[in-house]
């Protein structure tokens, strides 16, 4: 999820196109806010690890 928001944001800079950028960014904090949850150990969304 991280990565799909990296290239998002990328192609929507280089593009100009606005709601690339956007979703790019909202995927980004996704993937952290999940990345950080299941490293402390939580489960997240029925699993123990989010990869």
């Amino acid at each position: 999820m991280i990565v799909l928001g990296i290239i998002l944001l990328v192609i929507g800079l280089v593009a100009g196109i606005s709601i690339l950028w956007t979703i790019g960014v909202i995927l980004v904090v996704i993937g952290v806010v999940l990345w950080i949850v299941g490293a402390l150990g939580h489960g997240v969304g029925g699993r123990k690890h989010y990869w």
